[in-house]
């Protein structure tokens, strides 16, 4: 059996697998912003599923960029309580059992490209609008190889103001809610959405760019919620921006919701066996 989690800027879901083909239905919980009570309430939903005793290893995602080690995440602009925390050694004592980790968005790219939108394509780009903004490339099924991690998110997307402005400060939902005062859930206006399509498609022409990609798989829930920012509407922007390339690359949106990052942890897991 094995103990999945995915630990989100917002929420977290906690998940087994008994197979290695089927997940439970994961138990889910706001994520605390400090890391002791986010610990102890992965371990606590561990124990009621009757996980602890019974697994052979765990795995995850957190949000943010690892040590070299794999062990903490060092910088976290949603979770900065949890920076510098023993997060997989704490986990492996809890459980008892070894605990592999990964950035959270990395592993919903990797379960979208086994199990969702990027399956069947062999170099697939994915991205989350979400609270924040993430994404990771995965090329033949496994996440591509990386020096420190993959931040799209924190690309540079304006400095016209004096200050370097990130696309996760433009398009995300914690950016919306500074600038609206309100939930992303709760702004109506067609207006700022369709302006967050074409920032979006400025960003996205970055990434894709720099990744090459067969195809872009968009998730989270600034793009599949209600109201989100129109896909259709982002390809239309990127078709007029994007000129290097011939075409741009087939653009879906994610189809696991918010399972995405339970599933690409079992693969992750998988992997590590």
């Amino acid at each position: 059996m094995y103990l999945l989690f995915d630990i989100g800027g917002t929420n977290t879901r906690v998940a087994f697998c008994k197979d290695g083909k089927n997940i439970s239905e994961p138990v889910v919980f706001a994520t605390p912003q400090h890391f002791e009570e986010g610990i102890n309430a992965i371990f606590a939903v561990a124990t009621r599923l009757g996980a602890v005793g019974n697994i052979k290893c765990a795995g995850g995602g957190v949000p943010g960029v690892f040590d070299e080690k794999q062990t903490r995440v060092i910088s976290s602009p949603n979770l900065i309580h949890w920076c510098h925390k023993p997060i997989q050694d704490r986990l492996e004592k809890m459980l008892g059992v070894p605990v592999f980790l990964e950035n959270d968005a990395a592993l919903v790219a990797l379960g979208e490209a086994h199990y969702g939108a990027g399956k069947g394509f062999s170099i697939m780009e994915y991205i989350t609008v979400s609270t924040g903004v993430g994404g990771a490339r995965v090329v033949d099924g496994a996440l591509d190889e990386k020096s420190v991690g993959f931040e799209p998110g924190q690309e540079i997307f304006s400095f016209e103001s004096g200050e370097n402005v990130t696309l996760e400060q433009t398009v995300s939902g914690t950016a919306l809610e500074k600038r609206f005062g309100k939930k992303a859930k709760e702004i109506t206006d067609p207006k700022v959405w369709e302006e967050l399509s074409l920032k979006l498609a400025y960003g996205l022409h970055n990434t894709i760019v720099l990744w090459s990609p067969d195809v872009l798989v968009l998730g989270g829930s600034m793009i599949v919620g209600n109201p989100a920012i129109p896909v259709d509407r982002v390809e239309f922007h990127l078709k007029n921006i994007l000129k290097i390339f011939p075409k741009v690359p087939i653009i879906k949106k994610a189809e696991l919701g918010a399972l995405g990052g339970v599933w690409g942890a079992l693969e992750f897991i998988k992997s590590k066996e």
